[in-house]
């Protein structure tokens, strides 16, 4: 029985081997992926504008899941504190209830603590200048201790909260809210309130505009007692450990829940991510994107396969080996892949401009456009196993049989 590797010496005139080593295989690879390519043009449309969608979708889909993540975690992320005192059974930021009032003092007494903050947060109804009214959440805070909330302010100040009835509202809620800018007065719980600052960019997850204003005025609007809270955030001296500090706390405040920075941080992002389903809807949009690009790009790629099959034969007869052609069929699938991922990127980041003074906000970052860029490469790489199922089946001898 005779084996034989790859001829050595089949040449058509004028032109060097196939086998020959170096002087061809690396340079007519890309070059006959390239022409077997773009030979189908309208192969080719079908299976970039196949990426360009698998790309867009999913780009979008993680976008508004990163997007979602940042303003569930946006209050966390400017509020100072290692431990959250929390009412129990509190599931996020955006649930709130208030303390008894009676945390303060303990944990002011508690060995390790460096300083204590207080936010009142609550749900308020907002009664528009013109009529009409909207649910909005309140969060008032002690502006004068450097707490960040708010931040992001475009007109007025912060430290403009302290006057009476001062509120900050975000412009994005402007029409929501009735307001127009600085000086704007409505009722909040029956109570007339002053836009004094406004910020750019502060939304809430739940689309339930944020109002901000000062602890006293917070408590006053809410109902509450001049001692009560919803959350008391707890700054660990120098040198305390964070967890033998919490276990102190628990000890003297049994009725409220001892939580870490982190551990809040990440409840909430649980509780409106998976608990509610939503997170998991972003997630699955974006696999049936990847799965969607993919089917695209397998049939074309197979398709574009078959109708070569017997140009492949003849590589194969002249000696091409089948990892010769696999290769031009690797990076066939590449070229697709990088086409489709340029195009893709520039369409994803024009939906998220175009989303920007939107109520969606779509995150783009360097980590997820290199996600993206593995993903399109890999999807196409996968694809494109199934017409490589198919080349290395090819009889060399089919070729003379035409």
């Amino acid at each position: 029985m005779q084996t034989t590797a790859e001829p050595a010496s089949v040449a058509l005139p004028g032109q060097p081997t196939l086998a020959r080593k170096g002087m061809m295989r690396l340079p007519m690879v890309p070059k006959l992926a390239y022409r077997n390519l773009f030979h189908d043009r309208l192969g080719l449309i079908v299976t970039v504008v196949g990426i360009v969608f698998s790309v867009v979708l999913v780009a979008v889909q993680f976008g508004l899941y990163l997007g979602s993540e940042n303003r569930i975690a946006a209050m966390f992320d400017h509020a100072e504190g290692d431990l959250w005192v929390v009412p129990l059974g509190t599931k996020s930021f955006d649930d709130p209830a208030m303390l008894s009032g009676r945390e303060r003092h303990g944990v002011l007494s508690t060995p390790g603590v460096a300083s204590v903050q207080e936010l009142a947060v609550g749900f308020v109804n907002w009664r528009k200048p013109k009529g009409g009214s909207t649910a909005a959440l309140l969060v008032g805070s002690d502006v004068t201790q450097g707490i960040s909330l708010p931040w992001n302010v475009t007109e007025g100040s912060a430290s403009a909260l302290a006057a009476p009835s001062a509120v900050a509202v975000d412009s994005t809620y402007f029409q929501e809210l009735g307001v127009g800018g600085l000086g704007d007065r409505a009722e909040v719980n029956n109570m007339e309130v002053t836009v004094h600052a406004v910020t750019k960019g502060i939304r809430s997850f739940t689309t339930l505009p944020y109002v901000f204003t000062t602890l006293a005025t917070g408590r006053t609007l809410l109902g509450a007692s001049a001692d009560q809270s919803s959350y008391t955030l707890v700054k660990a001296a120098p040198g305390t450990a964070v967890e033998e500090l919490r276990s102190a706390l628990a000890k003297r405040l049994p009725d409220a829940e001892i939580l870490t920075h982190a551990e809040f941080r990440k409840r909430s992002l649980d509780y409106w991510l998976f608990e509610t389903g939503a997170g998991a809807a972003l997630i699955a949009g974006a696999v049936l994107g990847i799965i969607v690009g993919m089917v695209i790009v397998a049939q074309t790629l197979y398709a574009s396969t078959k109708d070569h099959l017997n140009e492949f034969a003849t590589l194969r007869a002249l000696g091409a080996s089948a990892g010769y052609i696999n290769k031009v069929i690797l990076i066939q699938a590449i070229l697709s892949a990088v086409i489709g991922y340029v195009l893709g990127m520039a369409l994803s980041l024009l939906v998220i401009w175009a989303a920007e003074d939107s109520t969606l906000l779509i995150v783009m970052t360097p980590h997820l456009a290199l996600m993206l860029l593995a993903l399109t490469v890999g999807m196409c790489v996968l694809a494109a196993i199934c017409a490589i199922f198919k080349v290395i089946r090819i009889d060399p001898a089919v070729v003379f049989s035409r």
